[in-house]
C-alpha cells in the first residue's frame, strides 16, 4: 500500500465474536489515527459488558458508534456524511440510536446535537466508561452528552477486545493525552494533558496477547517519547513528586526494555515519536533487542525554522538532522518516515524550499504529507491567517509527494538482493495467490503464498520493488517462529 497518500480518513466497521448472553448489536465504524481504532476496542469491550454484541451489518444494529477525527477538515466531513447513511438507516429502524465518540464529539460537544439531528449521544475520549450510563439515558428518550476530560483516565484496567483483528498484530496504548500545543493541532484540546499508564498494566496486556498467538504489538501514544510513570498524575507535575517516586519512576526507554524482555520472540514497534522528546536512550534500547522493529515514525511537519518555531515545534532543522545522524549511526538500517504539512500560514516559496531541501537529505522511506487545514480553537486559527492560497497549497504538496515517492523508491531499492524476516499479516490485496507481511523496517512485502500462514515469521528473498511495496520469494521459516 502507498503509505504516501493521505491515509488519516479511515471508515473501519469492526466486529468480534459473539457472546450468547448479549442481545442487543453494535455498530462501530472508526476514523483516524491508531489511538482512534485502539479505543474503539475499549467501548467494545465497556459495551459487551452492558449486553451489546458486535456487527458488521449497520442494517441491524441497535447501536452505532463513530469514533471521530478531528485532526483535518477532511476527516469531519467524512464522519458527516456517514452521519447522513446513518440517517437514511434510522428511518427503515427507528428504534436505532447512534452516538458521535471521540475527538470530534470532543471539539464541538452539544453543538454535534444541533447540527446533526440524527445523533442521540455525544462521548469525549476519556467518558468510555459512563457509556452505559449514557445509554440508558437514550433508552429512556433523552439525549447525552459527556465530554469531560479527564487527568487520570487511561483505561489500563479495561481488557480490549480485539477487533476485526487478524490475530496477529495489537495495539497497545501507553499514554493519553498531548502537552507539546503545536499551534496547527487540536489534539491537547480534545484528548486532554499528557498522562501515561501503569507499566505493570501495559506488561500484563502484552503477556496476554502473547499467550493468544499474537505476534506483534504496537505501543501507541500522541507523544510515546513522553511517557513517564512516577506512581499516578499528569507529566508535568513530576517535578513536585517524592524523591522515592523521581528514583523508581519508568521512562520510555525504561519501558521499551521491559516490554522486549519480557516476549523476547514477539515484536514491537511504537508510535507516535516526537523530534523534541526522543533521547538516544531509545535509539540504543533498540538497537539492544532484536525483537524492537528499526522504524520509527518521525514527524518533522516542515523543514524551515521560521515555519517551525510558528508551528511552536520545540525543534530545529538542525536539532533534527542531529537526531537522524544519531539514529542512522546507531541503527545503520533503521527506517524513518515523516509528517509533513504543506502551506502552513505565511509559509513563502523559501519556507516551501526549505522542506524540499530537508527531504532530500533525510531521504525518507515513507510519509504522510498535507495541505494546512485551518482547525477550529487551534492558536493557528485564531492568531494566524490562513494566508497561502489554496492552489499554491495543492501545488507545493504536489512536489512534496513527488519528491517523498522518488526517496520511497530509493529506499526501497536499498533492499533488493537481500534475505529479510517478514511477519505474515494477510493476503495481497492485489492478488489472492500471495501474502502480504512487513519487514522490521515496516516496509510492505508481497510473496507467493506456497504453504505458509498468517503469522508466520518468514524469510524472503527480495527481487524486485516499487516505491512502496517488495516483491520477493520465500526462502524458509525465520527462527523467530
Amino acid at each position: 500500500m502507498e503509505k504516501i497518500i493521505d491515509e488519516s480518513v479511515q471508515g473501519t466497521p469492526l466486529s468480534v465474536g459473539k457472546n450468547q448472553e448479549n442481545k442487543r448489536k453494535l455498530y462501530i465504524e472508526s476514523y483516524g489515527c491508531a489511538m482512534n481504532f485502539s479505543d474503539s476496542e475499549i467501548v467494545a469491550s465497556i459495551l459487551a459488558n452492558d449486553g451489546f454484541n458486535t456487527t458488521d451489518i449497520l442494517e441491524e444494529a441497535d447501536l452505532v458508534l463513530v469514533n471521530t477525527c478531528s485532526i483535518r477538515e477532511k476527516a469531519e466531513l467524512t464522519v458527516r456524511k456517514r452521519l447522513e447513511k446513518f440517517n437514511a438507516v434510522k428511518k427503515l429502524r427507528p428504534q436505532m440510536k447512534v452516538g458521535v465518540l471521540g475527538c470530534m464529539a470532543e471539539r464541538l460537544k452539544t453543538k454535534l446535537l444541533e447540527e446533526e439531528k440524527i445523533v442521540d449521544m455525544v462521548v469525549g475520549p476519556d467518558a468510555y466508561k459512563d457509556l452505559p450510563n449514557l445509554i440508558q439515558e437514550i433508552d429512556e428518550g433523552r439525549n447525552a452528552v459527556n465530554v469531560i476530560l479527564s487527568k487520570e483516565e487511561t483505561y489500563g484496567d479495561i481488557a480490549p477486545v480485539r477487533l476485526q483483528s487478524n490475530g496477529v498484530s495489537a495495539f497497545v496504548s501507553i499514554t493519553r493525552g498531548c502537552d507539546n500545543m503545536c499551534t496547527f493541532c487540536v489534539v491537547p484540546f480534545t484528548r486532554g494533558r499528557e498522562r501515561s499508564r501503569d507499566p505493570q498494566s501495559i506488561l500484563e496486556e502484552v503477556n496476554d496477547l502473547c499467550s493468544k498467538g499474537f505476534k506483534e504489538v504496537t505501543l501507541l501514544g500522541q507523544n510515546v517519547d513522553s511517557y513517564l510513570w512516577y506512581g499516578g498524575g499528569l507529566k508535568k507535575d513530576f517535578e513536585n513528586a517524592s524523591e522515592m517516586q523521581k528514583a523508581t519512576a519508568v521512562n520510555f526507554s525504561n519501558l521499551l526494555d521491559m516490554v522486549a524482555n519480557a516476549q523476547p520472540k514477539l515484536r514491537i514497534r511504537f508510535s507516535t515519536s516526537n523530534p523534541q522528546d526522543m533521547t538516544l536512550d531509545v535509539i540504543h534500547v533498540m538497537a539492544k533487542h532484536r525483537n524492537i522493529c528499526n522504524y520509527i515514525h518521525l514527524p518533522v511537519q516542515s523543514g524551515s525554522n521560521r515555519i517551525l518555531k510558528a508551528m511552536n515545534r520545540l525543534h530545529t532543522r538542525e536539532e533534527y538532522f542531529e537526531l537522524i545522524d544519531n539514529i542512522r549511526q546507531i541503527i545503520p538500517e533503521c527506517s524513518i518516515s515523516q509528517d509533513m504539512i504543506a502551506g502552513f500560514p505565511s509559509e513563502t516559496e523559501e519556507d516551501h524550499q526549505d522542506t524540499l531541501s530537508l527531504l532530500e537529505k533525510v531521504k525518507y522511506d515513507f510519509g504522510y504529507m498535507y495541505a494546512y487545514s485551518e482547525r477550529p480553537g487551534t492558536l493557528a486559527e485564531r492568531k494566524m491567517e490562513d494566508d497561502v492560497p489554496e492552489p499554491v497549497k495543492k501545488r507545493r504538496l504536489a512536489e512534496i509527494i513527488a519528491l517523498q515517492r522518488e526517496h520511497g523508491h530509493f529506499r526501497t531499492k536499498q533492499h533488493l538482493g537481500k534475505v529479510e524476516e517478514v511477519l505474515i499479516e494477510g493476503e495481497s490485496k492485489k492478488s489472492d495467490s500471495q501474502w502480504m507481511g512487513r519487514n522490521s523496517q515496516s516496509t510492505v512485502v508481497v510473496f507467493p503464498k506456497e504453504n505458509y500462514k498468517v503469522g508466520d515469521f518468514v524469510n524472503v528473498k527480495i527481487n524486485d520493488c516499487t516505491s512502496a511495496t517488495l516483491i520477493g520469494e520465500a526462502v524458509g521459516y525465520s527462527d523467530n517462529n
